[in-house]
């Protein structure tokens, strides 16, 4: 499997609209990818895998794991063989003993995503005399590493960034805020559910300066918010539904009963530039049902 075609497989991931295409292309990964050392880290589809590794489904997270420790056992080989390969020249052993040992650390990084912490990953937190500061580090580091397999010195990075955003925006020394807002925002990274919202940090993606002032609707978890819409919306058929005026025609057809007779009104539920939501009543035998 040549490197586009593993970047192509990467995107049509992150595209996937259902679990079935997840589960395709995953298996299209575990069956054609060959890997090794070089491979992985120019790809970086060992992290593009492992976020599927929080998903509802079993199946897909059983097929995460066996790919992940698969490739593991192979770069492993990779470098043992390496390590045997006796070197042409002294020199050369010495440059091959330190490249290796360079790399076997950051693929153990790139892997290794169980129990982590600043303490287990030998990260110094203590950058500020105000060991207040340096607590909230730390405990955003220790909630960025959660399952993930960015390397420490990213992690790191983004967790200064973080505290150093909201450290400007709170006027730490001015008010409590800074401690309250800090909570906030770790409380939602260290969400098990949220595996999202820890890698658009940890990539880059949510840059530290709009993460810090966003609110906890915000930082949600699509699910959540996913579910948040479909209450808000029927609540808005149960409320309304009965005061609105509606039009009764044949021009739709009840999923249930198969008659024509249906009663419904429109809303506009979205953004002005979103279509009506329309909401239908069967006058036959009370189904009810929407669509935009």
């Amino acid at each position: 499997m040549q490197i586009k075609e593993i970047k192509t497989c990467i995107s049509d991931l992150e595209k996937a609209k259902s679990e079935a295409q997840i589960l395709e292309i995953l298996k299209v990964l575990k069956r054609d990818l060959k890997p090794t050392e070089k491979l992985l880290r120019e790809t970086k589809v060992g992290i593009a895998v492992n976020k599927f590794k929080s998903s509802k489904n079993k199946e897909i997270t059983e097929l995460v794991k066996t790919i992940i420790n698969s490739w593991r056992e192979q770069v492993a080989k990779e470098k043992k063989q390496k390590s045997t390969t006796p070197p042409a020249k002294a020199s050369s052993a010495s440059s091959t003993s330190t490249t290796t040992s360079s790399s076997a650390t950051d693929i153990s990084s790139t892997f290794n995503s169980e129990n982590r912490s600043a303490d287990s990953d030998g990260v110094k937190t203590s950058i500020y005399e105000n060991q207040v500061r340096n607590s909230i580090i730390k405990a955003l580091y220790n909630g960025l590493c959660i399952e993930s397999q960015f390397p420490p010195n990213q992690l790191l990075k983004i967790s200064k960034d973080i505290e150093t955003e909201a450290f400007k925006v709170e006027k730490f020394d001015a008010s409590s805020n800074y401690t309250k807002r800090m909570r906030m925002l770790i409380s939602n990274i260290r969400q098990k559910n949220n595996p999202e919202l820890r890698y658009k940090l940890s990539s880059g993606d949510l840059e530290a300066g709009k993460f810090v002032v966003m609110t906890a609707k915000d930082l949600a978890p699509e699910s959540l918010k996913k579910e948040l819409e479909k209450i808000k919306e029927q609540n808005l058929f149960n409320a309304q539904g009965a005061s609105l005026e509606r039009a009764v025609t044949d021009r739709f057809t009840c999923g249930k009963c198969k008659e024509k007779k249906v009663s419904y009104y429109q809303l506009q539920t979205r953004s002005a530039d979103e279509p009506l939501t329309t909401f239908c009543t069967c006058e036959n035998c009370g189904n009810r049902w929407k669509f935009s």
